[in-house]
């Protein structure tokens, strides 16, 4: 059993840690609509380690003006705390709080075993509870069956480009010649040192970028799944970071890394589950033929350079693909809204994105950085209006560097948006 007296010690000292949240000046993130506060379901931020859940809890619960206690788990002073010390822990919140506050955030609470049989008891309770995670332990599969239903999922993801932007305070409306220079240099370095928030301010962006995929990969995945083979798990992580937007070749994998088919699924499944990446699945009617070639996609433009032996293709028009699906997944989330992508079976042409409500697509997106040369022009559009003819949809929209503007083609007509315009919408 743990001492009262420390745990108590550990909270009063968290305690002191709300205060400062309550001077800092806080990014608005797009998550913050999606909580519900009226809710009796628990409030379950997760995503990859470091991307800003806690601080997105304070925030909102801030900004509510509700009066809150908290509980941060992720404390080496609490590091063996068990089942049985939760009842304690909760005596301790009582004794510093008070027992008058509705709202209870628990910060990464899932390395405490048994730790969903407390979050259903206080939400027998009446009590508001958030929960924040990190680990692979607090997943959607694992949510739906331990809390049943009772709690409302949040995925966060590093900041976007509108969040960046809004960060280091570049000036997103000007029309000034400085103004729209201002945001293209914020657009490249963006896609090249990604959204971290921590790691915006950092000279030494390689040793942060190792350190998170580190963490993700022994602390999160070994751990959760008792992964042996670390090595292999890694090159497979390395593999992926290194070749975004593709299609995943889990035969050709297999062979690289001498390990069966099996195993390679499971690995890549892992590193999903760990949200440091995102599969994209193929747009089709026929249930089996999504199940095969899923494209792989980085949580984060950021982690693809910034490392040891990283020989990435330096494909601007990749990064941009990567960010925009980062992106649709954000605006995506609030409409409960799919994205896939889809390819064209006898002509092999491909649209990056297919928005759809159920089984309805609603926008076709494609990404091409450069559309200067008429070859690249034509290559785009055309892809689009096969599609839009096979899948019955006239919300055409190109993804481009070049300026906004619409093209009609072969009686379609097509809207051309700025990469820089679209992320800031």
């Amino acid at each position: 059993m743990f001492s009262e007296k420390i745990i108590l010690q550990v909270l009063a000292e968290q305690k002191e840690e709300i205060r400062n949240f309550r001077t800092k000046r806080l990014v608005t993130r797009k998550e913050e609509s999606l909580f519900d506060f009226g809710s009796t379901q628990a409030q379950v931020v997760i995503g990859v380690r470091r991307s800003g859940k806690s601080t997105l809890c304070h925030k909102v619960l801030t900004e509510r003006k509700v009066e809150y206690a908290y509980v941060n788990l992720d404390d080496d002073r609490l590091a063996n705390l068990q089942t049985e010390d939760l009842n304690t822990v909760l005596s301790c919140v009582y004794q510093l709080y008070g027992t008058d506050f509705k709202y209870l955030f628990l910060d990464e609470i899932q390395d405490v075993d048994g730790w969903y049989l407390f979050v259903n008891r206080l939400l027998r309770t009446d009590l508001h509870i958030f929960v924040t995670g990190s680990n692979a332990k607090l997943l959607s599969g694992e949510l739906a069956t331990h809390l049943s239903g009772r709690y409302n999922e949040i995925k966060l993801f590093p900041f976007s480009f509108s969040e960046y932007c809004s960060f280091h305070s570049i000036d997103t409306a000007g029309i000034t010649t400085k103004a729209d220079a201002e945001r293209k240099r914020a657009f490249y370095d963006y896609i090249n040192d990604g959204g971290f928030p921590e790691m915006q301010n950092l000279r030494n962006k390689r040793g942060y970028v190792e350190s998170l995929i580190d963490a993700i990969l022994t602390k999160d995945i070994k751990k959760r799944f008792k992964i042996r083979n670390v090595d292999a798990l890694k090159k497979i992580a390395g593999h992926l970071i290194s070749n975004s937007c593709q299609e995943v070749n889990y035969d050709e994998l297999s062979d690289l890394f001498k390990m069966s088919d099996k195993t390679v699924q499971k690995y890549v499944s892992y590193l999903q589950q760990a949200y440091l990446i995102q599969l994209l699945t193929k747009h089709s009617f026929k249930s089996k033929e999504r199940i095969r070639g899923d494209k792989s996609y980085i949580v984060d433009p950021g982690l693809q350079n910034n490392r040891a032996n990283s020989m990435a293709a330096e494909n601007i028009g990749w990064r941009l693909e990567n960010v925009v699906y980062i992106e649709l997944l954000r605006r995506c989330a609030s409409d409960f809204l799919d994205v896939y992508y889809y390819k064209q079976a006898t002509t092999g042409k491909e649209v990056d994105f297919v928005i759809c409500d159920k089984n309805e697509a609603l926008e076709l997106i494609q990404v091409s950085y450069d559309i200067d040369s008429q070859k690249a022009y034509n290559r785009e559009t055309s892809a689009l209006v096969l599609a839009s003819e096979t899948l019955k949809c006239d919300n055409l929209t190109l993804i481009a560097f070049s300026d906004t503007r619409d093209v009609t083609v072969n009686g379609k007509t097509i809207h051309i948006k700025s990469a820089i315009e679209w992320l800031l919408a």
